[in-house]
């Protein structure tokens, strides 16, 4: 595994993805005028986006304090924001900072686009949750029993 691949992971595929799909949402808008969302007011909808864009913030702060970025790879941590998510850097953005977004340009396509992303980077980390299978076989696997790869789980 390249130090690149063990710092990034499946981080620069998934944003020039995430980037892509959301100008083809750019494109179907205007094409087939999709309508927009329930918010109305402008006011309501920027709140709501800083309003995540801090909780991502802070999700992201949070995951660089819990893992330096000098042990990924090489040391598993369960702790900090490592003990809510999997992969926090990629939640803060799927969950959080993507939804917000969303409502900010007040299009169901845009929502659309948020949710579709969830799929693809599951299947865009398959890669690296088997390399840390490999890495560490039991704690990896007792882990995820115990915790989410986007959202916390609850019980």
């Amino acid at each position: 595994m390249s130090n690149f691949d063990r710092i990034f992971g499946s981080g620069p595929i998934g944003l020039l993805i995430s980037l892509v799909l959301l100008f083809f949402a750019f494109y179907l808008k205007d094409l087939f005028d999709i309508p927009k969302i329930f918010i109305a007011q402008d006011s309501i909808r920027l709140l709501i986006f800083i309003i995540l864009t801090i909780v991502s913030g802070v999700i992201i702060v949070w995951s660089i304090v819990s893992l330096n970025p000098k042990l990924r790879g090489k040391t598993l941590v369960t702790t900090g924001a490592l003990k809510y998510f999997r992969h926090p850097l990629y939640a803060a953005f799927l969950t959080f900072f993507n939804f917000g977004l969303a409502i900010l340009l007040n299009n169901w396509i845009f929502i659309v686009w948020a949710v579709i992303l969830h799929p693809i980077w599951h299947l865009l980390i398959i890669k690296e949750e088997k390399m840390l299978k490999e890495i560490f076989p039991n704690d990896y696997e007792d882990y995820c029993k115990k915790t989410g790869r986007f959202f916390p789980k609850i019980f």
